[in-house]
């Protein structure tokens, strides 16, 4: 019920929050007196990127290690899990890289000037230690408990993906107990994290009515500036998904892109990749996809292949770069292009993961973490965008890595070709009517 509630509470958020900040900074009287009010509403949101930080190593560990050990043991599943895994990482680089070279291209956070803490800006721009040498260095921790004590993501990573690979090992040999109790912490994790977010509307609140108070309502031009081109980006990593799903499925993509509307749409109007996801399951299964490899893959796809979020993540860390004028160098985008390919695996099924995945992504590059609730603010509108791109960018991916495997009776694996695709295409049209 919850969750329901929650994109409506955002709204009222965003609209009080706009309405308090723009009478704050109307009647502040001076410079000095709002941001004398905007510490206040900063004490709130404080609060809020607290509870994010403290759920950031727990939920990547059990979601992690959970989604590595759940893959099996079999040659078929490794075959498939191999190629699902080649397209994750693919699409994950395009759609960072879209991500990446758009919000450069339009600055959408760059008439921002936003002034960060005097330290945090000193740090920002002193680079000189930072390094390829001393990242690769810091990724591997020296204990797991000074890692998840510091929050520090890359460094749980790696240890997660030691403890589900030998999860994984000792699993195929009959010990399960171990998986469960991470499955049940990946459970209580979930339910944390909508704890935490039934405060997003207050945090919203908070960090809507801060900005405006000290920059007035011209901000709120910046942010549909932000929203409009992030939209036009999700539009074109759509069609490059598309593009390349014709040249695997030929025309049967189309019968794909019909199937899964439902659950794109579902996912949109809620914000949530797990609502759609029985009706996606079912769409594959429609659209010919065996079973066996699309309770594989897609749950697996769930945790991997976040496309529509990863090109958000690459927006919002570069427009907050921009907002507080902190130039990156090539160099610098490439190796936070690097750190999200790894930090928002294992995230699905979360509320609101991206927003966690940037949190835990900002200090590790010296960028002002209150810079987060610029994007939290609007977030629920982005959110909705990305998350019906992972539902397409998933669908897409199983019907691939279904239509790669070889021929065991199933109608799917023979629609190779253009003409059989529309054989399909008229198979599976009635059922999309029916229902």
């Amino acid at each position: 019920m919850k969750k329901s509630h929650l994109p409506r509470r955002i709204a009222a958020g965003i609209a009080l929050g706009v309405l308090v900040g723009w009478a704050c900074h109307h009647f502040a009287g001076s410079e000095q007196n709002a941001k004398e009010i905007a510490s206040y509403f900063s004490m709130i949101t404080d609060i809020f990127l607290r509870m994010i930080k403290m759920i950031i190593a727990p939920l990547v560990f059990a979601t992690l290690v959970g989604g590595i050990a759940s893959m099996g043991s079999s040659k078929s599943v490794g075959r498939i899990g191999a190629r699902a895994m080649l397209w994750f990482v693919t699409a994950s680089v395009v759609s960072l890289l879209i991500g990446m070279g758009l919000v450069n291209l339009f600055q959408p956070g760059a008439g921002l000037n936003l002034v960060a803490a005097p330290h945090a800006a000193t740090a920002a721009v002193d680079t000189g230690g930072f390094t390829v040498k001393a990242f690769i260095s810091h990724v591997f921790p020296r204990s797991i408990a000074e890692a998840m004590a510091n929050n520090e993501i890359l460094q749980i990573v790696v240890f997660s993906l030691f403890f589900g690979f030998a999860l994984a090992a000792v699993k195929r040999a009959g010990f399960t107990r171990i998986t469960e109790t991470v499955d049940e912490l990946a459970k209580v994790m979930f339910r944390i994290t909508d704890y935490v977010m039934a405060f997003a509307p207050l945090g919203v609140f908070a960090a809507m009515a801060s900005a405006i108070t000290t920059q007035g309502l011209g901000l709120l031009v910046d942010y549909g500036k932000l929203v409009g081109e992030f939209y036009i980006g999700i539009l074109l990593l759509w069609g490059v998904l598309f593009a390349v799903g014709y040249g695997f499925l030929g025309r049967s993509v189309f019968t794909l892109g019909k199937l899964i509307r439902e659950p794109v749409l579902l996912a949109f109007s809620t914000a949530s990749s797990e609502s759609a996801y029985p009706k996606t399951m079912e769409a594959l299964e429609q659209f010919g996809s065996p079973k066996k490899v699309s309770s594989f893959v897609l749950p697996l796809g769930y945790s991997f292949n976040l496309d529509g979020s990863m090109m958000y993540q690459a927006f919002a860390i570069i427009f907050i770069a921009q907002a507080y004028n902190i130039d990156l160098s090539f160099t610098q985008q490439l190796l936070i292009l690097l750190t999200l390919m790894i930090t928002s695996k294992g995230m699905a099924g979360v509320a609101r993961a991206s927003v966690v995945v940037v949190a835990a992504t900002l200090p590790m590059f010296n960028l002002p973490e209150a810079g987060l609730l610029l994007i939290i603010g609007i977030d629920q509108f982005l959110d909705m965008a990305r998350t019906a791109t992972n539902v397409v960018g998933n669908s897409i991916a199983t019907a691939v890595v279904s239509r790669s495997e070889p021929e065991e009776g199933g109608e799917a694996h023979p629609a190779r070709s253009a003409s059989v695709g529309t054989h399909a295409a008229t198979q599976a049209e009635p059922t999309v009517q029916g229902a």
